[in-house]
Order: structure tokens, then sequence, then C-alpha cells
């Protein structure tokens, strides 16, 4: 679980945290003063807009966190989010090419959450811009306790379903330099820490003894490109990230092994831009001796995560999104999946199909924000996912 799900469980409870707005900057004159409830009122349409209340808010914002991943539960949890800006820094800088990019502002936080199987996690980051978003740190870390299935192939019983825990601590620290105008190169170090157990201690037999290690600790590099329009929901563009993670006892792991991720999602608008086509292509590989709830796993709408799960992973996938009106909008999504590497090779496993609709409703017109809900079918079961901002991450 840990390489996505927890960093991502961890970044996703940090919501905002991490991933937060890159597209803050005020674009617009400032909603009149007309009391506390015209705050959540857009002075360009009258509706329901919560870009006053996010970006113009002092002090600590409250927010509310939803969880609706199938492979622990539904739950929630409340986070508190901190807005700054330092003394002096831009709300955007200039390209070389005479284009305008919008600077985040720094943003602090924590969180706490629960879901119906039992998991908990509370956790503390941070997004921090410097030197006109030259430098960019982000970071987290998290306490959690999460009840999750493995799934093994056995030679006698086909697929076995494993539960288990894992009870500890994961830290993500990530620091990036801008390169020309849109390119990231960055370090990162993943640190994961835990305690586990199996639901059945008979389980344990199935598990080599090197896949049950419990301290991780990994350097890794990342290089990024971001050319999308807005980093909440975007409408064109593209971005691309290469990263990698390198763990070994030099640096505290109890084993040795590597991770490597490669995602690219692109956004083509049309029918002047009431119709956004979409497409993700995410690749995953592991090597080495690799925890097995490290492994990666495929994620997309409709199966659970950890399903499908193996040392090699790849995803393809595409939304359309269809704009009703400046406001509502509707999506519907498709997407296939393989994982492969331990036992069978990429041509011998089968292809798992996921797809979906959902509607979209723009919360935060300044910031380009949508939200909404989707609902995914998979092979095994059908699942609903409360959406803040993209999809894909």
């Amino acid at each position: 679980m840990p390489t996505r799900l927890l960093p991502r469980l961890t970044m996703l409870l940090l919501a905002g945290l991490v991933a937060a707005p890159v597209a803050c900057a005020r674009t617009d004159a400032e909603p009149s003063d007309g009391g506390f409830f015209s705050k959540f009122r857009d002075p360009e349409d009258g509706r329901l807009d919560m870009s006053s209340w996010l970006i113009d808010r002092k002090g600590a914002l409250p927010v509310p966190v939803f969880i609706t991943e199938p492979a622990i539960g539904y739950g929630g949890g409340i986070a508190l989010l901190y807005f700054r800006r330092q003394a002096g820094q831009a709300d955007t800088r200039t390209t070389s090419d005479g284009d305008v990019r919008p600077i985040t502002p720094n943003l602090f936080g924590g969180v706490a959450a629960g879901t119906e199987n039992g998991t908990r996690a509370a956790g503390a980051g941070a997004s921090m811009h410097f030197g006109d978003d030259r430098w960019r740190y982000k970071g987290g870390i998290s306490r959690m306790s999460v009840n999750l299935d493995y799934y093994l192939d056995t030679p006698s019983a086909g697929t076995r379903k494993i539960g288990y825990n894992v009870d500890g601590t994961v830290s993500l620290q990530q620091g990036q330099r801008r390169f020309g105008d849109d390119v990231y190169l960055g370090l990162r170090w993943l640190y994961v820490d835990f305690d586990q157990k199996l639901d059945v201690e008979s389980d344990n037999e199935l598990i080599d003894p090197r896949e049950r290690s419990e301290r991780s600790s990994g350097l890794g590099f990342n290089l990024e490109v971001d050319l999308r329009d807005n980093a909440f929901t975007p409408s064109s563009g593209w971005t691309g990230v290469v990263e990698t993670t390198f763990f070994t006892p030099d640096f505290g792991s109890d084993t040795r092994y590597e991770l490597y991720r490669g995602k690219a999602y692109g956004y083509l608008p049309l029918a002047a831009g009431r119709l956004v086509l979409g497409g993700r292509v995410d690749v995953r590989a592991a090597n080495g001796d690799v925890p097995f709830y490290m492994q990666p796993f495929v994620e997309l709408r409709g199966i659970p995560a950890m399903r499908y799960q193996d040392r090699r992973t790849a995803v393809l996938e595409t939304e359309a999104r269809w704009n009703i009106d400046k406001r509502w909008a509707l999506v519907g999504f498709i997407g296939a999946a393989r994982a492969w590497g331990r036992e069978h090779g990429f041509d011998e496993v089968g292809t798992a199909v996921a797809k979906g609709a959902g509607f979209r409703y723009l919360l935060a017109r300044r910031m380009g924000l949508y939200t909404g809900l989707d609902v995914g079918w998979g092979p095994d079961e059908r699942a609903f996912y409360v959406q803040v901002g993209s999809a894909w991450r």
C-alpha cells in the first residue's frame, strides 16, 4: 500500500496541503463586502462560490475531508489549512515567452480522519514556494493504522485475499528547483516505519519473509513538466512526471529495492471549450526485495486500491467533460489496466476495465476548482468517489 496509497492517503488527508492550489492568483476584482454570506456568492453571477472564502479569509480554514476509497471503506475527517504569502511575494511570474503563470501561496495544515473499516490517520504538511517560484518544497508526515487486503496468486487456490493491518509512520519530503520556464527537477525522501499484522496468522507462510520488512527509507529524483492551464481542473495543456526512489540499508531501510513511476496527463478543448477530452498514461515498476504492501497497484475509478498489484502496472484512461453552462458539467470516463511481473508476463494477464460517469460544479471560479461525484464500475464492484479538482493525481 504505501508507495502510492500511504503517501496518497497522507496527501489525500492533507488535501490541498501538498497537492494544493497552484492557481490561487487573484485574477479579478475582489467581491464587495456584503456581510458573511456574501463570501459564498460570486459577484459575477450571484451563484454559490467558495473563491472568496478560500483565498481572502485570514487565519486557519477548517475543511471537511471525504474518503470514498473502497479498499478502506467510507469515512471522513477534518483538516485545518492556513494560506500565507511571504512579504513581497508575487501572485504570478512571467515566462521568457511572456506567458503569465500563477504562484501558489504557501500552505500549512493538519488533518485527522477515519473510515468504517477501522482505518485511522492523522498528520501535518506544508507546501512552500521561494524565489519567484524557482524553488519549491512540499512534504507531509502522518501516523496511521490502515486495514487492507493483499491479493496473492497461489498455485492451489488461485487468487487469495489476505487481510492485514499496518500501523506506524509515513513521511514524504520533496524539494524542487525550476529550470527554464516550466521544468522542475527535484529530490524526494520517502520513509515508512510500520508494525504489520496479518488477520490470519497462518497466512504468514504465503508471503516471502523478505517481503515482510517493516522499515523503508528511500531517496530519489523526480522530473516534472507542467503546461496545464490550471492545476485543479485543467481544460488544456499537459503535464508529465518521471520519478524514482531507491531504498537501501545505507539510507536506513531494512531491504534493498527500487520504485519507478512515469505518468502523463493531457487535455484538449473542443467545441469552443464546451467539451474537454483528457487522456492519462501511468506506468509503475518495482525491483528488488519489495515489501508486499509497497508493490505498485492499479489506480482506476471503479477498482479498489490494491486489488490488482504486482511488480509492474500500466494504466490507460480517457475522460470527457461536457460543460453544460459556466458552473455545471457532466463527465464520463473509461480506463484499462494490467498488473504483471511476479508469476506472469504482460501477455499472460488479463486486462481490467473500469468505466463510469459523474457530474461537476465550479465551486471556486477564481481558482478554476470543480468538485463533484463519480460512480465507477469495475470487474468486481461499483464505487462512489467524491472529487475535488481533477481525479488524476
